[in-house]
């Protein structure tokens, strides 16, 4: 459901992105990751499940959200925790708002 206000100003997102979107998350000040950056974790439980409870959200590029089960294994998703899909068209500052301004009921 998504608010007016945004109840989690304090929300972590990292972005998995291609050149672009890391470009335009430095430029924003969001923490990111490349494809090798995510290469690196190689599904290494310890490791996915690190950066899962560093952050609270992720973003992902269209062109990455296909690879991340191949490289990150189901740590992300079994957390609850699967990137949301970002594409070129949307500017991210929105997207990482509506995030934050959006909850959901269990």
């Amino acid at each position: 459901v998504r608010l007016k206000h945004i109840p989690r100003p304090k929300l972590r997102i990292c972005v998995f992105g291609d050149q672009q979107h890391c470009d335009e998350a430095k430029a924003a000040g969001f923490p990111f990751m490349d494809a090798e950056a995510l290469k690196k974790l190689n599904k290494n439980k310890k490791l996915v499940k690190k950066l899962g409870k560093k952050y609270d959200a992720f973003l992902a590029s269209d062109t990455l959200i296909k690879q991340i089960p191949r490289l990150l294994g189901p740590g992300l998703n079994k957390m609850g925790k699967f990137p949301t899909q970002i594409t070129h068209g949307e500017n991210m500052k929105h997207k990482v708002e509506e995030m934050r301004s959006t909850i959901k009921f269990q």
